[in-house]
């Protein structure tokens, strides 16, 4: 989505939104930047006074209450240069325990093991100060081998609809791995052919840097082989170009600061950065003759980092994220479903009432509020609800208001221009951050750019991601 550049870092950053948008979002507080948006979007929230791209500054935090850290997630990386919005409509929910929430009346509950279906965790165990913040398990193979040496399975992987492509963490994935995966060479403007590729990857709250590499891909019964991924944190690629310090700000290069062992990214395109194939972008991919020594490089789409949904051979035109309402004190941890595929099985139809919102292949599309019509995107690697408010209280840079409050803003469909009112509710976030739980659907946090609908949104709901093809225009569905 658009460029955020943030102020400060949290404690702990969730940054599931690549930014590859035309407007520059420069976050000091919560939610977000406040000039821009995003190309992929995906916001983190800080443990205290801490921002990160995405995340709200903060204020102190009441005693008694540790603010989980808020960053932005990762949606599709961003290059320095930007892309457009486009519409989309939008209906009403209410989400039980909540004044106004999210309530599921699209779609029932799939079984709990299906061929096209992984479960989704969303906890705070990798650290007690990550809210909301959803996972998936991955298993990653040397490409073509399935023994047990040559594969590792990782949980705790964010699952980013704001972004595209998986990005796994060098510690995470372990040594005796990752030199099994080949690397991928064959930058259009390299002369020799032969330098291995490393990307530049931006999101709202820092970037990750590292090399890319090959490797067949398993979620569920669904196989993605020989895609292309990138090795985050690659000790052999230490030296981080300038121009991706410059425009990332805040490294996400180990577990610890992304608060994940890496990135499903399961946005609306198939690779990542489509413009890379016809020129070099600005803090995005390089081929490095040496680990120390990289060029800003045009990159084919076949080499791109790739969404592993659109290489799968079946079920492979769009994801369905289904997580249960929540009360309105939250949920310690919640278990839900990730579906592949939309329309291609009985558990994936898409119902003839649900809300369709056309968008952009970055997800972007209008949200209005209190008088005010912003760029936005739903993106499930945003930890919050990030818009404008003057009149909610931001403590530890989130919303802190005495009371609950019942909002709602409307989407507004870039095709025919018909739109929806989405109702929300945003609570006194001190008081939630004193349970200690993972889940919340009533946090929020200001951002001046764009409205995000941030992973609150999910609840109670089947969201729909619609990938973009020659057939089918983006879309997201509730």
């Amino acid at each position: 989505m658009n460029k955020l550049i943030s102020c400060g870092l949290p404690n702990r950053l969730l940054a599931a939104a690549l930014l590859a948008a035309s407007v520059a979002l420069t976050a000091c507080g919560g939610g977000g930047g406040d000039d821009g948006s995003k190309q992929d979007s995906s916001t983190v929230v800080p443990k205290t006074p801490t921002v990160s791209a995405g995340t709200p500054s903060a204020a102190s935090t009441p005693s008694g209450a540790s603010a989980p850290s808020a960053a932005s997630t990762p949606s599709a990386a961003t290059p320095a240069s930007g892309t457009n919005a486009s519409g989309g409509s939008q209906s009403p929910v209410n989400n039980g325990g909540n004044t106004a929430g999210n309530t599921d009346t699209n779609i029932t509950p799939p079984p709990a093991v299906v061929v096209n279906s992984v479960p989704i965790t969303v906890d705070n165990t990798l650290d007690p100060t990550i809210v909301n913040t959803p996972y998936v398990s991955v298993q990653l193979c040397a490409p073509g081998t399935q023994g047990a040496s040559q594969c590792v399975t990782l949980d705790h992987m964010l699952l980013d609809t704001g972004s595209v492509g998986v990005r796994v963490m060098s510690s995470a994935l372990g040594a005796a791995l990752a030199v099994k995966l080949p690397p991928v060479t064959g930058a259009s403007n390299d002369t020799t052919g032969t330098a291995p590729l490393a990307e530049c990857a931006i999101f709202a709250s820092g970037y990750t840097w590292g090399s890319m590499r090959r490797a067949d891909v398993v979620m569920g019964g669904e196989a993605a082989s020989n895609l292309p991924i990138q090795l985050v944190g690659d000790s052999g690629y230490s030296a981080t170009p300038s121009d991706c310090v410059r425009h990332g700000a805040y490294s996400m290069t180990t577990v610890e600061l992304l608060g994940a062992n890496g990135i499903v990214g399961i946005g609306h395109l198939a690779r990542d950065f489509p413009e890379a194939a016809q020129k070099a972008l600005a803090a995005t991919y390089y081929f490095c003759p040496t680990p120390s020594s990289c060029t800003a490089a045009i990159v084919p789409l076949n080499m791109q980092t790739a969404n592993p949904v659109a290489a799968f051979k079946t079920d492979n035109n769009g994801t369905i994220i289904h997580l249960p309402a929540l009360p309105a004190t939250g949920q310690a941890s919640v278990t839900g479903q990730l579906i592949f595929g939309i329309g291609t099985r009985d558990n994936n139809t898409l119902p003839a009432s649900a809300t369709r919102v056309a968008v952009t292949d970055r997800g972007l599309f209008t949200t209005t509020y209190a008088g005010r019509t912003m760029s936005s995107v739903v993106d499930s690697g945003s930890n919050g609800l990030f818009f404008q408010d003057a009149t909610l209280p931001v403590l530890a840079s989130w919303f802190a208001p005495a009371t609950t409050q019942v909002l709602s803003s409307s989407m507004i469909s870039s095709t025919g221009n018909a739109q929806s009112t989405v109702s929300f509710s945003i609570a006194n976030s001190s008081s939630l951050f004193a349970l200690g739980y993972a889940a919340h659907d009533n946090l929020g946090a200001p951002l001046n750019s764009m409205f995000m609908w941030g992973l609150p949104f999910f609840y109670g709901r089947s969201v729909y991601t619609a990938l973009s093809s020659a057939q089918t225009k983006p879309y997201v569905a509730f």
